[in-house]
C-alpha cells in the first residue's frame, strides 16, 4: 500500500514537471493544436539535451552544434506560445538549410558528413513537425539541393558511387518518410472520418434521446395535468362533502352544491332537479347560470323522458349528449342557448332516483368518461347531504313533536298536581319549614312565571324592602314552581355565583320533584291495580249467578268507597 502510494506520489511529481516543461499556452483551445505545441516542445528538449551532450563530449563541433542548439532553443521558446507554427517550420527549415549553407560555403567536414549527420536530422524533424504539404515541398527543395551540390559546393564532391549513394540514401529516406507521412495522414484522415461517424451517430442517437426526452417529458407533462387535474377534482369533491355535510336546511344544500361545482370545474350550467311525488316531472331545485336561475323564478320543470334530463330521470342511469346539435334525446333550451354538451347524472337513494345533476359546457364533447365518474361521485354526495338531511330535518321535526306532546303532559300532570295540594308552598324561616297559607302573587314570581327567567331585585332602603331573588324551577323548560329567596341584609346584591348556585338547586329540585311526582303516580297506579285484581279473584271463584252479582256489588262498593251500587240486568225485548 505505501509502494502504491510513493509510486502516485512520483507520478504526479513527473506529471507536473512534464506539464511544466512540454504544456502549449493557454490560448490554445484546440486538442490537437495543444499535443503539436507539446510535440515541439518535447522534441526540441531532446534536441537541446543532445546537442549540450556532443558539445561537451566533442569540443571540435562546438560551433556547429552551437548553432543548432540556438535554433532548437529558439523553436522550444516559440513551443510556449500561441505561434508554436512558426517554430515548426524554424527549426525544420533552419536545421536543413544549414546543411547546405555549409556546403555552400565550404564548413562542412565533407558531403557525406554534412548529408548523414545534419541533413538526415533535419529530413526526419520535418516528417514530424510538418504537415505532409509542407514536407512535401521541403523534401522536394533538399532533394534537389542534394543532387545539385556539385555545382554550388564549395569544398570537392567526387561524383562517384559514394555521391551517389549517400544522396540516394538521402532521397530513399525522404520519400519513405513522405510516404510514411501520407500514410499516417491517411490513417488520421481514416480515423477522423471513423469519429465523424461516429460522432453523427451519436449525436443521431442524442437527437432520438432528446426526441423521446422530449415526448417523455411532454406525456409526463400531460399525465401530471391530468392527475393535477383529478386530484383538483378529488379535492372539489371532499370540499363538498364538507361543506354540504354541515348544512343542516334543504334549502341550503342545493344551492351550495351548484355554486361549488361551477367554482371548481368551470361548467357554463350546473342544475339540481328532484323528481316530484308522482315521478312525472324533474323539478328544478338550484342553478348557477343566469338562464338557469331565470328557469327557476318560473318553477322550471321537465316531463320524465324529456330531454337529457327527463331522459336520466326516467331511466336512472347517466346520460351524456357530447354534442347536442346531434343528439336526438337533447331538449333545446332558450334559457341556454350556448350549450353545446351536456351531462345529467342521477342522483339515487335507497336505489331510488331522487334528483338529476345537470351539467352543460359550451364546449364540443367536454365530457369523458373520467369525468363520468367524477361527476357521478359527486351526484352521489348531493344526494347523500339531501338524503341525510331530510332524514335530520323529519328527526327534528318528530323529536319537536314528541317534545310538545310530553311538555304538554308535563304541564297537565304538574297542573293536576298543583290543584290537589293541599298547601300552595313551603317557607323556609329562622330555621323552621312553615306551610304556606296563600300563595306567592309579587311582581317578581309572576314575572319569574311567565317568563321563565330569574329575577333579581335589589333592596330599596327607602322603601324598607329587602333584596329578592326569585328563580323559577323548570321541567323540561316548563315552570312548575320558583325558589323565591330573600336576604336578610337590607342592602344586600345579588351576585353571578350566587344567581348560578340558586339556579342549580332549581334544576336539581325540578328532578327531585318530578321524580316524587311519578313515584306517587306509580303507587296510585298499582294500588289500583291491586284492588281491580282483587276484586276479579273474589268474583271469579264465585259460581252461583246470584252470588256473583253480590260480590261484585260489594267489591265495587270497597273499592269506590261508599257508593251506591246497582247492578241491573237487561232485556233486550224489554228494550
Amino acid at each position: 500500500m505505501m509502494n502504491q502510494t510513493s509510486k502516485n506520489k512520483s507520478l504526479n511529481t513527473f506529471t507536473r514537471i512534464r506539464d511544466l516543461l512540454t504544456k502549449g499556452h493557454p490560448s490554445l483551445a484546440e486538442i490537437g493544436e495543444r499535443r503539436r505545441a507539446r510535440l515541439l516542445a518535447g522534441v526540441t528538449l531532446v534536441l537541446l539535451a543532445f546537442f549540450a551532450w556532443t558539445m561537451v563530449s566533442n569540443p571540435s563541433s562546438l560551433a556547429t552544434f552551437a548553432v543548432l542548439a540556438f535554433i532548437t532553443a529558439i523553436s522550444y521558446i516559440l513551443s510556449r506560445t500561441p505561434y508554436y507554427r512558426i517554430g515548426n517550420y524554424f527549426i525544420s527549415y533552419s536545421i536543413s538549410s544549414l546543411v547546405y549553407l555549409s556546403l555552400y560555403f565550404g564548413t562542412a567536414s565533407s558531403f557525406n558528413a554534412a548529408i548523414v549527420t545534419t541533413g538526415h536530422l533535419a529530413i526526419i524533424l520535418a516528417s514530424i513537425l510538418l504537415s505532409l504539404r509542407d514536407f512535401s515541398i521541403l523534401a522536394a527543395i533538399s532533394i534537389t539541393a542534394t543532387f545539385a551540390a556539385p555545382l554550388y559546393s564549395q569544398i570537392p564532391i567526387a561524383v562517384d558511387g559514394s555521391y551517389f549513394r549517400d544522396a540516394g540514401v538521402y532521397t530513399v529516406i525522404a520519400l519513405i518518410l513522405a510516404g510514411a507521412t501520407a500514410f499516417r495522414n491517411r490513417i488520421e484522415q481514416d480515423r477522423l472520418a471513423q469519429f465523424t461517424e461516429a460522432n453523427a451517430e451519436l449525436e443521431n442517437i442524442k437527437t432520438n434521446l432528446e426526441n423521446r426526452v422530449n415526448e417523455r417529458t411532454l406525456q409526463l407533462q400531460q399525465a401530471s395535468q391530468q392527475t393535477s387535474l383529478r386530484a383538483n377534482q378529488l379535492q372539489a369533491i371532499t370540499e363538498l362533502s364538507e361543506v354540504i355535510a354541515q348544512l343542516k336546511d334543504l334549502n341550503e344544500i342545493f344551492p351550495a352544491a351548484t355554486k361549488l361545482i361551477n367554482e371548481r370545474f368551470g361548467f357554463y350550467h350546473v342544475g339540481i332537479f328532484l323528481v316530484d311525488s308522482n315521478k312525472e316531472y324533474a323539478v328544478l331545485q338550484a342553478a348557477n347560470s343566469e338562464g338557469g336561475k331565470q328557469m327557476l323564478a318560473r318553477g322550471h320543470r321537465l316531463k320524465l323522458g324529456t330531454g337529457v334530463v327527463g331522459y336520466a330521470a326516467q331511466t336512472g342511469m347517466p346520460r351524456i349528449a357530447l354534442d347536442v346539435g346531434t343528439d336526438a334525446v337533447f331538449f333545446n333550451n332558450p334559457y341556454l342557448p350556448n350549450t353545446h354538451s351536456e351531462a345529467a347524472l342521477p342522483m339515487k337513494s335507497r336505489g331510488e332516483t331522487i334528483g338529476i345533476l345537470d351539467v352543460q359546457s359550451t364546449e364540443k364533447g367536454a365530457f369523458t368518461n373520467e369525468d363520468l365518474r367524477i361527476l357521478t361521485a359527486l351526484a352521489n354526495q348531493v344526494s347523500i347531504a339531501f338524503e341525510n338531511t331530510r332524514l335530520l330535518t323529519e328527526t327534528r321535526t318528530a323529536l319537536t313533536q314528541v317534545q310538545e306532546v310530553y311538555n304538554e303532559f308535563t304541564r297537565t300532570e304538574w297542573t293536576r298536581a298543583v290543584s290537589n295540594a293541599e298547601q300552595p308552598g313551603f317557607r323556609y324561616n329562622s330555621g323552621r319549614i312553615e306551610i304556606m297559607e296563600d300563595p306567592l302573587r309579587s311582581p317578581e314570581v309572576v314575572s319569574a312565571v311567565e317568563n321563565g327567567q330569574i329575577v333579581a331585585n335589589p333592596a330599596i332602603p327607602s322603601e324598607d324592602k329587602r333584596a329578592v331573588l326569585v328563580v323559577p324551577v323548570k321541567l323540561r323548560g316548563e315552570v312548575i314552581g320558583v325558589l323565591h329567596i330573600e336576604s336578610e341584609d337590607p342592602t344586600h346584591e345579588w351576585s353571578t355565583d350566587e344567581t348560578k348556585l340558586i339556579d342549580a338547586i332549581a334544576e336539581r329540585a325540578a328532578v327531585a320533584m318530578e321524580n316524587a311526582r311519578s313515584f306517587q303516580d306509580a303507587r296510585r297506579r298499582a294500588y289500583k291495580e291491586q284492588l281491580i285484581s282483587e276484586a276479579s279473584a273474589k268474583i271469579s271463584s264465585t259460581i252461583e249467578f246470584e252470588n256473583i252479582l253480590q260480590t261484585t256489588a260489594e267489591e265495587l262498593e270497597r273499592v269506590l268507597g261508599g257508593s251506591d251500587v246497582l247492578i241491573r240486568l237487561q232485556n233486550k225485548e224489554q228494550s
